[in-house]
């Protein structure tokens, strides 16, 4: 470094840019150039430690003014390969801020190192990526804290050698860590979680078009083939943009953007929007984790020491340093010898903190705090600017969303309350000045607006929550000036808070009573608009509001029972059943919490349902042939989506300001309803109703044309139907159980009786013990009891004071004609709305008897609504019972061995343990009450009695069940192995000593059973 006085700096950079030059000539030969790129950086980060880099590199020093006056240019600039910018190629502003070639000859050591840094982005090394952007940071470091620096005028000065930074930020973008998509996976405290359900679509959050930007973007121009920077690395380079737009001269800034076209400044936006969320403060517990997310705190001071002082690749200094650690090269720590590995995807475990550290934590927490104010004020200031250079320029218009959804994307992060106060004011400021961004029909930015202030009304914190007031107060009289009512703001207000109550479990319903009293009090004081109908109308937004918050605490009361809940649920949505968009919400809230619980079939249900509503809507709107036509064309998904028919007088048009406004009520919105619940049904392994969803998806990419997305929708119907083969019989839809509920204290479900759908395999103690458990502890386990048998109840022989519940196990039934209908076995698990259970008695009052005292009573229950359904239990509305004589029972159980022995033999593929337990249960019983026994109690009898219909009915039964013995032996003798010999002839000998033992029974009495039947035909024609 001794050498800069002493040379002339032309040769000096000549021999610099030669030195470079052979280093990327002998990069591109190697095999593995990264250590050599390694090294490089080494060189530019030393040559960038020289005290006097920023005189070497030649700032200048021309006029805002004169910056500004240059004419813009008609096409991007040459020195820039994907820039978007009409800057004029000529203009010093220009040569600012693009890393052109007179940038570089203007400074040459800065250029030198945006450009490597641009080069480093392209390579796929992560290591290499956190070393480059780290040479930048550290440069704008020591500027900052440089006392030559401190003037406001050298700042600017300085920023305006780092301008081209925010160039290569923009062209890079999609390789920058997701921190937005991050959080989402892990939840957010405020309802930006929500986003990614449907509930927040209804509600009006869009879907960003930045995001849709930074996708078409990285797949158009091949950004997608590009690493991404890690979230370490993409902290420090937002870090370094954000030093240069707050330390940047506001009328150089200005100019540049004036300059921007459109999607650039989209891009610009987005960097903001994501800006706002890494630096997010989530306090200091969090920041205590994400500090230790890679290697040890001293070892990254360590790292960063020896990054200033050029003596990183001193190895054995670094080892020192250490102090017995290492560095492997996955980035990996190895301490003490014990061989435990840390990687940078793992969180640091480490040992209680000392004083000391705990001191030091709160410090960094403070500090972090500051920083994150600091930007987000920062960001503010900058988006006023762009807001300004929008309003100017008309071309630019459509940028003003961009804008506004970085301010929405604040307002839902963790701010401090200075911060709040500036972000609500400048909220404030906006909607005054761009109403028709909010109130026109086709934007949605007005429900996401009005569900971020009603987040922060229910605050702990008054300041915020006054500001929150405020500005909910003047959207609903902004809105009402314009057409003399805010109905927009009233539904999406409303649709809103029906959002957080669903699915927002500590949402503080205290803090937001008083914050809606606070905004009632501001209308009944309104001066201005006392003598109008604002007051009356906000009196009434505010009472359903507070109905609303009631079914909160309703629901609050019922968190730990899941049924009673979804039933909750379930009556609100239906009462909205008139208003399209409230109705969604709510379905949109059950869809979540079912999801959440891993019932999909039930959440596919909910997702079905509200594709329907939109459908119906859709078609009052407009009738497209491609469309579907209403809820019939989703008739096969569910028998109960008639529910959505909009037939009723009541229902409001949807033509009305503010009813069916939102995006879910568009064809995209109907897709993506549709994509999910076909998403819902694979993950409930109901693939055939993946086919029916697609059925109405595929019309509508055809219309457009779209043969990529009909090839993927192909390739996934392909994959579901060879799923369906490959599982078949395979395959456990459910298990079902009939709950009664008796005894004063269940309140309004004394006397009601339910049919429970279980996951599969739930046996009927566990949902008993389920049941029991909850309800002793809301009752006390001295009030319940559990009926342990399925007799009918008799509620007068109850004792008042207790709770009673009985548990019975059903199983779907079918008449024979309904079952022709239903040859899979998807089918005759889907679509169940009558179920059978079975209560074996004797006359003498015992349960269980010999065979031919033995009596069955064979109950038949119908359900309001067919499963699977939109909640997992469903009331029963109908009953019939029918009483089978011992003789009817036998004929019951020997079809029902029948059939099982028909399953077997002709299942495909065969499955051969299951047929020879079948066989095995059937001709190789020795236990009481077989085939073999019932044979000899009903046909047994003296030959000079006449053979009764019954007697007849079953002889037929056995020789049906005979020669489905004979064939399943049959099959069974070409599946077995040679070691199953043995077991085969045991088999035939027991068949043969069955069949010639009922033999008798069936050819009794020939004659007189012709006889019989001669004279019954006789008496028949008489007749």
């Amino acid at each position: 470094m001794t050498v800069f006085p002493c040379w002339i700096a032309l040769s000096l950079f000549q021999w610099i840019f030669a030195y470079c030059k052979r280093i990327n000539a002998k990069a591109v030969t190697l095999m593995e150039p990264t250590p050599l790129m390694s090294l490089k950086l080494d060189f530019l980060r030393i040559l960038s430690a020289h005290e006097h880099l920023f005189p070497l590199n030649l700032p200048f020093a021309q006029s805002s003014a004169w910056m500004r006056s240059q004419p813009a240019s008609p096409s991007p600039s040459v020195s820039s390969n994907n820039s978007q910018g009409s800057i004029n190629s000529n203009s010093p502003l220009q040569n600012s801020v693009e890393i052109s070639g007179a940038f570089k000859q203007q400074h040459f050591l800065i250029g030198l190192t945006l450009s490597e840094l641009f080069a480093i982005f392209e390579v796929p090394n992560g290591a290499l990526h956190v070393k480059a952007i780290n040479v930048i940071r550290n440069l704008l470091s020591w500027h900052d804290s440089d006392p030559r620096y401190a003037l406001k005028e050298a700042r600017h000065r300085l920023a305006h050698l780092y301008l081209p930074l925010i160039g290569i930020i923009m062209e890079h973008l999609p390789q920058l860590y997701e921190f937005v998509a991050d959080a989402q996976r892990k939840g957010s405290h405020l309802p930006a979680a929500i986003q990614q359900s449907v509930a927040m679509a209804i509600a009006g959050t869009p879907t960003s078009t930045a995001d849709i930007g930074r996708r078409d973007n990285g797949d158009a121009g091949g950004q997608s083939r590009r690493p991404t920077l890690n979230a370490e690395a993409t902290r420090h380079l937002l870090a370094c943009f954000m030093w240069i737009v707050k330390s940047a001269d506001e009328h150089t800034l200005r100019g540049w953007w004036e300059a921007l076209q459109g999607q650039r400044l989209a891009q610009l936006l987005e960097i903001f929007q994501l800006t706002t969320h890494c630096f997010e403060y989530n306090g200091p517990k969090t920041l205590h984790t994400r500090g230790h997310t890679g290697v040890q705190r001293e070892e990254l001071k360590s790292m960063l020491g020896d990054a200033i002082l050029g003596s990183i690749l001193n190895r054995n200094d670094l080892g020192k340093r250490r102090a017995g650690g290492t560095l492997s090269s996955q980035n990996s720590v190895t301490l003490g010898g014990e061989g435990l590995r840390y990687r940078k995807d793992q969180l640091w475990r480490q040992a209680p903190m000392t004083y000391f550290e705990s001191v030091e934590a709160k410090n960094e927490a403070i500090l972090e705090g500051v920083l994150s104010a600091e930007i987000t004020l920062t960001i503010l200031d900058s988006v006023e600017l762009i807001v300004q250079v929008i309003s100017g320029q008309g071309i630019l218009q459509d940028q003003l969303g961009a804008a506004f959804k970085v301010i929405l994307h604040a307002l839902s992060c963790s701010q401090s309350v200075q911060v709040y106060e500036n972000l609500f004011a400048c909220q404030r400021s906006m909607v005054s000045k761009f109403p028709e961004l909010l109130f026109e029909a086709e934007t949605e930015y007005c429900a996401d607006l009005c569900l971020r202030l009603l987040s922060h009304c229910s605050s702990g914190i008054a300041a915020v929550r006054s500001q929150a007031c405020a500005s909910l107060y003047m959207l609903m009289r902004q809105n009402f000036e314009i057409g003399n009512s805010f109905s927009r703001v009233k539904m999406q207000v409303t649709i809103s808070l029906s959002s957080l109550v669903g699915t927002i479990n500590d949402l503080n319903e205290d803090f937001l009573r008083r914050s809606l009293k606070t905004i009632l009090t501001y209308a009944d004081q309104d001066a201005v608009l006392k003598t109008t109908s604002f007051p009356e109308q906000v009196r009434d937004l505010i009472f359903n509001l507070h109905m609303i918050l009631s079914d909160t605490v309703k629901m609050k009361a019922y968190q730990e029972d899941p049924e009673m809940l979804m039933d909750l649920m379930y009556r609100i949505a239906k009462g909205y059943k008139n208003s399209p968009d409230l109705r969604l919400t709510w379905l949109a809230n059950m869809s979540q919490k079912l999801g959440e619980r891993g019932l999909y079939a039930e959440k596919a249900q909910c997702l079905v349902h509200s594709a329907a509503l939109v459908s119906e809507y859709l078609h009052l709107l407009e009738d497209k042939k491609y469309l579907p036509l209403g809820c019939v064309s989703f008739e096969n998904l569910s028998s109960n989506i008639l529910e959505e028919s909009a037939v009723s007088d009541d229902l409001m048009s949807p033509n009305e300001e503010g009813i069916c406004t939102g995006k879910i009520f568009t064809e995209a919105g109907l897709q993506s309803l549709l994509s999910q619940a076909a998403d819902a049904f694979e993950a409930a392994s109901m693939f055939e109703g993946v086919n029916e969803i697609y059925k109405i998806v595929i019309p509508i990419v055809e219309t457009y044309y779209d043969f990529k997305q009909l090839a993927l929708i192909h390739n996934r119907l392909h994959e579901a139907f060879l799923k369906i083969d490959r599982l078949n019989g395979k395959r456990i839809f459910g298990t079902y159980f009939r709950v009664g509920f008796y005894g004063m204290k269940f309140g309004d479900l004394d006397g009601e009786e339910f049919v429970y759908k279980e996951p599969v395999i739930t046996m009927l103690p566990e949902i008993s013990h389920r049941l029991e458990t909850f309800y002793a502890e809301k009752f006390g386990t001295a009030y319940v009891e559990m009926i342990k048998d399925s007799n009918v109840i008799k509620k007068n022989l109850l004792d008042p004071e207790k709770c009673y519940i009985q548990i019975t196990f059903v199983e779907p039934y079918f008449d024979r004609w309904e079952l022709r209908h239903r040859p899979t076995f998807f089918l005759r698990n889907y679509g169940l709305r009558r179920f059978v259970y079975s209560t074996p008695f004797t006359q003498d009052g015992r349960s269980h008897g010999d065979l031919h005292e033995q009596y069955k009573r064979k109950t038949i229950i119908t359900t309001a609504n067919a499963f699977p359904y939109v909640k997992t239990r469903i009331q029963v509305i109908a009953r019939e019972q029918s009483v089978l004589t011992p003789i009817e029972l036998a004929i019951d159980d020997m079809q029902k061995k029948t059939e099982e022995l028909h399953c077997a033999t002709k299942h495909e593929p065969p499955d051969a343990k299951m047929l020879q337990m079948v066989l095995q249960g059937c001709i190789g019983t020795t236990v009481n009450q077989g085939p073999l026994e019932i044979a000899a109690v009903f046909l047994s009898h003296p030959h000079d009695q006449p053979m009764t219909a019954l007697q007849h009915k079953l002889r037929l039964c056995f020789k049906d069940f005979s020669r489905r013995c004979s064939e399943a032996l049959k099959r069974n003798k070409t599946l077995i192995a040679l070691d199953q010999k043995e077991y085969q002839r045991e088999l035939e000998k027991n068949y043969q000593r069955f069949h010639d033992s009922i033999k008798p029974m069936l050819t009794y009495n020939q004659e007189m059973l012709a006889a019989d039947e001669l004279e019954n035909s006789s008496t028949n024609s008489t007749c």
